[in-house]
């Protein structure tokens, strides 16, 4: 019913609304001009990998954008699970566990240790998903956080 499809950057305007959505979910300003800029800069780059969830005629009702990260202490590389957004009418309908087995379907074909992710202790929806789709919640580590005003 729902398609998986990795996004280049001649697609990137299919998920340009979604991602500006997201960021609003995320208290931000909507700027989609920024939003479309940033999102292929990050795929001209190949700094960032994007899949998309789509509808029976192609529209993008998701997305997930994963970064590339390292870890020194496991000598590998693992995936950053970034953003992660389904569009509100289509939510409940198990298209975050499809995009997160892609995520995981990344990490597998990389030879990435692992996939991380973050999200709000506010976020019950986000963190009640991620221990269904098996993630554990790493609860012995601090995470710290410097602005660069």
């Amino acid at each position: 019913m729902w398609d998986i499809i990795e996004i280049g950057p001649e697609q990137v305007n299919q998920i340009v609304p979604l991602f500006d959505a997201y960021r609003v979910f995320y208290r931000q300003s909507s700027n989609l001009q920024e939003a479309h800029r940033f999102l292929l800069a990050r795929l001209n780059r190949k700094e960032s990998v994007i899949y998309a969830a789509t509808d029976p005629i192609g529209n993008a009702i998701g997305f997930t954008q994963l970064y590339p990260l390292f870890s020194s202490t496991r000598m590998g590389k693992l995936w950053l699970l970034n953003d992660l957004y389904i569009a509100p009418d289509f939510r409940g309908q198990g298209i975050s566990l499809l995009l997160i087995d892609r995520a995981k379907e990344l990490a597998r074909k990389t030879e990435a240790i692992g996939v991380l992710l973050e999200t709000e202790k506010s976020n019950s929806i986000g963190n009640s998903l991620y221990p269904r789709a098996g993630f554990t919640l790493e609860d012995s580590t601090n995470y710290y956080f410097w602005h660069a005003d």
